[in-house]
């Protein structure tokens, strides 16, 4: 596992879950290439949607924008090493 540490920048998520997401990313990070940013975050979503249910969506990069709508408690948005990720749980 990478030793970086996750600098959480802004969530609702409750603390096992956010603890989840960041285990994932750093895990993600060991199994792929830095800049394989696609199998990163499709890494991230199998394993949110296989513990938390269908509909995870996950975004990783080191420059992006995005505007979306989530549920309650599923949003975290952190850095870890030189990338960004956002994890979340769309509205049906």
């Amino acid at each position: 596992m990478l030793e970086g540490k996750a600098l959480i920048e802004d969530t609702d998520m409750p603390v096992k879950m956010q603890i989840q997401a960041m285990a994932s990313a750093s895990k993600a990070l060991d199994l792929f290439d830095v800049v394989d940013y696609k199998s990163i975050a499709a890494h991230i979503k199998k394993e949110f949607d296989t513990k938390y249910g269908f509909g995870w969506q996950c975004v990783v990069g080191s420059k992006f924008g995005c505007f979306f709508t989530h549920s309650k408690g599923t949003f975290i948005y952190f850095t870890l090493e030189t990338l960004n990720f956002l994890v979340f749980k769309g509205v049906a």
